[in-house]
This record gives structure tokens, sequence and C-alpha cells, in this order.
């Protein structure tokens, strides 16, 4: 019995040591990719002839739309917003000289993807960018204290990444050649308290990015999910950048550095080494009362000096509310446990 147990520690022991060793292998690669450029330049123009970015009218959508039409792809930018699209559209052919298509839309709707295959009709797209995304609020909140946009969330975190997969996956495969990368977040990799359905909903593009490369990597198609944590776009409104915080320029240009090392990155290197280190920390402790109270007090206090938040709820004061009216809607507003926390549905790019 001694020796079948003195066995069993010492296969465990060498399979521990094997998983931090593919680990170790792959944060390298990362660090080689991120200061060694190894993909030649005509890699991703070589997929085909147009990229097709979701939510490209701001943030890390727009970022990628100009660096792929630098990297001399033309582009079909997707958002809701005409006139930032058309702003978008006229500064791309500008500065790059591609060509720009635009469609209008708004992927909290599930009625709208024959109108967008319609006009995709008779190109040759190698890259899609399923980026589009729907934070309803920056602050944590509990579930039954959030915006209810619960259809609209749905549709526009995961609705829209199979629905636009399905139109193009189509003949990518034909082809035998594509580049499918999903925005997630960095909340996709395990249960985010207080972030419940922003993060389940972004986990299911991970889940669902994963089990499809599996399928589809035979025929010669990349399908990358990217789990980001802080860049500074609308959604974030508009975070401070420093070391961790990224700017949608930044990430955009070193995640395509990424997008042959496997069917899952961060997108840049300081990420990895920040979810590697929250990977190492047990799943109970997020889950843990005294943790949420660490994100409502400490998070929210960060996130209001560093995010354009606007002025807080008790500001209405100032601006002529009766005191009890202002004490009512702080309450009513405050989850158990948390300060008050300004209301708003923000859309744009994933982060």
């Amino acid at each position: 019995m001694g020796e079948v147990l003195e066995q069993f520690f010492i296969f465990v022991g060498l399979l521990v040591c094997l998983v931090y060793l593919v680990k170790c292998v792959r944060f390298s690669k990362c660090i080689f990719l991120r200061f060694w450029k190894v993909l030649p330049r005509s890699f991703l123009k070589s997929m085909g002839q147009w990229a097709v970015i979701t939510g490209a009218g701001a943030g890390i959508g727009k970022a990628y739309s100009f660096e792929l039409a630098r990297q001399g792809l033309n582009v079909v930018l997707i958002s809701r917003t005409l006139e930032k699209l058309q702003a978008t559209a006229t500064e791309i052919e500008r500065t790059t000289g591609s060509s720009v298509k635009i469609i209008q839309t708004d992927f909290t709707k599930d009625d709208i993807y024959e109108d967008i295959k319609e006009k995709l009709k008779g190109l040759e797209i190698g890259i899609l960018v399923n980026n589009v995304g729907m934070l309803p609020d920056l602050l944590p909140r509990h579930f039954l204290n959030s915006p209810d946009e619960i259809q609209s969330l749905i549709h526009c975190n995961i609705t829209s990444v199979v629905k636009m997969t399905q139109l193009i996956l189509k003949q990518m495969e034909s082809r035998r050649k594509g580049l499918i990368l999903n925005i997630s977040s960095g909340v996709a990799l395990f249960p985010w308290p207080i972030y419940s359905l922003y993060s389940a909903s972004k986990a299911f593009m991970r889940t669902f990015s994963k089990a499809l490369q599996a399928e589809y990597k035979a025929k010669g198609i990349i399908i990358q999910v990217l789990t980001p944590y802080a860049v500074s776009t609308p959604m974030t409104k508009y975070l401070k950048t420093n070391m961790i915080t990224k700017t949608a320029d930044e990430f955009a240009k070193e995640s395509l550095n990424y997008v042959t090392i496997g069917d899952e990155t961060c997108g840049c290197l300081v990420h990895e080494i920040l979810a590697s280190f929250l990977g190492h920390i047990p799943p109970w402790v997020f889950h843990s009362g005294a943790f949420r109270k660490l994100l409502l007090a400490c998070y929210v206090d960060y996130l209001r000096r560093n995010a354009a938040l606007g002025p807080p709820r008790g500001a209405a004061r100032a601006a002529g509310a009766a005191p009890s009216a202002v004490a009512a809607e702080d309450r009513a507003a405050r989850p158990p446990g948390g300060p008050p926390e300004p209301e708003g549905p923000c859309h744009g790019s994933s982060t």
C-alpha cells in the first residue's frame, strides 16, 4: 500500500510540474512575441481582402479597424452610430488608403443579420473581429440592482458572436483559411460576483470560441478568444492609462502579434501576468462576502478617481433636489454594503 501511495504522489508531482512547465513555455512565448515580431507583415492580409469589425465606431473596435487597415486589409465597420462610423471611415481611408464600407445596425436587436448578410455579399472576408459588447454599468452591482437590460445584453454580447460567426465562417471554411478574433474579457476567466451577467456572457464567448477552434483548426481557420482586463475605452469611461490599463490602440496592436499563439490569450503581456496571478487565488476568495465588500469599497473608489463617471447621485442636491428625494434615490440604487452608483447603460467595445 505504501508503494502504491508513493507512486501516486510521484505521478501527481510530475503532472503538476508538467502543467507549470507548459505555462512557463507559453509565458516565455508571450514575452518573445511582445518584443520580437515573427509573423510576416503579409500574414494578416493573406487571410483575405476584407476584415469585418463589429463595434467599430469607438474603443477597441475602432483601434482594430485602423490597425488592420494599416496591415493592408480593406475593412467593414459595423456599429450603431452612423456619425461615428462615417468619421472613422473617412479617417481610415485618408490615413491608410484602404477601402472602407460601413454598416449601421444595433446589435441589441436580433432581426438584423439578414441585412448584414446582404451587405457583405461578394466580399472575400479573411478576418472577423467580434468586438461589440455591452456593459450596463461599469460600477459593480448586485444582479437585482442592475439596469433591466437583460435581453439587450444577451443579444449584444452573445447572439452577435454566434450569428456573425455563422455568417462569415462558411466562406472561410470553403477557402480553408481565415481568422476570427472574439474579444471577451478577463472577467470571463472565472465567475465574478457583482458583475454576474456580464461575466457570464463573456464566459459564453470564451467557451464558444475554444470549442469552435477545436472543430475548425484542421480546416486552416484560426479562432482565438481574447480576455483582456483594463483597456481605456468609452465602455470603461476612459479609465486613466497606466502600466496595467492599456489604450485601445496599444491593446489592438500588441494582440495581433499573438494570433498564432493558441486558442486563447489576454492580448497583451501585462494582462497575461495579471491573469496568472489571479488564477492562483482560490475561487472561494472571490465569492466571499469579504471580497465583495473590498470590491465595493476599494474598487469603486478607484473607478470614481480614475474614470469619467460624472457626478455622483448626491450631486443632485446641489441642483435643488429635495434632500429626502436624493436620499431615497441613493438608497434605491445602492447595493447591500456598497456606495451609491450612477445609472446608465454603456455600449461599445468590450473590455
